[in-house]
């Protein structure tokens, strides 16, 4: 994900939260840094099998713009997506 957003410009990203060579919440820390430095913002959701209570919070804390656990529920995930996409285009 982090090589990825250095690559290619985004609109959205999904961001797992335990992948295996690095978590969601340094993928995502990295991903800020680098838009604090150039002035960008893409929509990182948190999207995790995680649903305990604090967990939503630890993911907005941690720069995530919103959170989906799974099992994906679309209307969920398509209410999310339509939400940021539309803050970012005001």
């Amino acid at each position: 994900a982090v090589e990825a957003h250095a690559r290619e410009n985004f609109d959205f990203i999904l961001m797992d939260i335990q992948m295996p060579e690095m978590n969601g919440f340094e993928a995502t820390a990295i991903i800020r840094e680098r838009e604090r430095r150039d002035g960008s913002h893409t929509p990182i959701v948190a999207l995790t099998a995680c649903a305990m209570k604090g967990d939503q919070e630890r993911c907005l804390q941690a720069g995530m713009d919103g959170y989906i656990t799974k099992p994906i529920n679309f209307a969920e995930l398509y209410d999310v997506i339509d939400r940021h996409m539309a803050a970012e285009h005001i």
